[in-house]
């Protein structure tokens, strides 16, 4: 994926066979990308990393962009929850994640490596894969009940 031109739906990123993974520490990422790396079935093409600085500028830029269709699903939401992550300092990991046995090996990695939060995008539905900070996931999908992300707890 490049980070210049990402993929977009109604003018907000939509990675469609990707999931976002946000990490607190570049520290954590790292990690996770050797994780990914080790025994397949990931190789680095598929993964691409946003530094806190870049998910800034992407979501400023979606958000000015964004139609109002895009608030219709969760993909408004989640550019909002993107933005919050990365004020909090959170890097981002996107990684191509297209059939079941990606996704599997992509969340169980994500979870020992601790992040923050990570949705798969699919063409009509955005899954959750690993527990917000109450430990609870995504029950449905609505803008209208705010963001799921809830703060780091100093």
């Amino acid at each position: 994926m490049d980070i210049q031109t990402p993929p977009q739906s109604f003018g907000v990123f939509k990675p469609v066979g990707h999931t976002v993974v946000a990490f607190s520490s570049a520290k954590a990422l790292e990690a996770a990308v050797s994780a990914l790396l080790a025994d397949g079935p990931f190789i680095e093409a598929d993964l691409t990393r946003y530094s806190t600085a870049q998910m800034l500028a992407q979501t400023a830029s979606d958000l000015q962009t964004a139609s109002p269709l895009a608030s219709i699903g969760q993909e408004l939401n989640l550019v909002k929850a993107h933005r919050a992550l990365a004020e909090q300092g959170c890097v981002f990991l996107v990684v191509h994640a297209a059939d079941d046995e990606h996704i599997a090996k992509l969340t169980a990695v994500a979870k020992a490596a601790g992040a923050r939060a990570a949705q798969h995008y699919g063409n009509f539905v955005i899954e959750e894969l690993v527990a917000v900070n109450d430990g609870s996931l995504q029950l449905f999908e609505s803008p209208d009940t705010g963001l799921d992300l809830k703060p780091l707890k100093s």
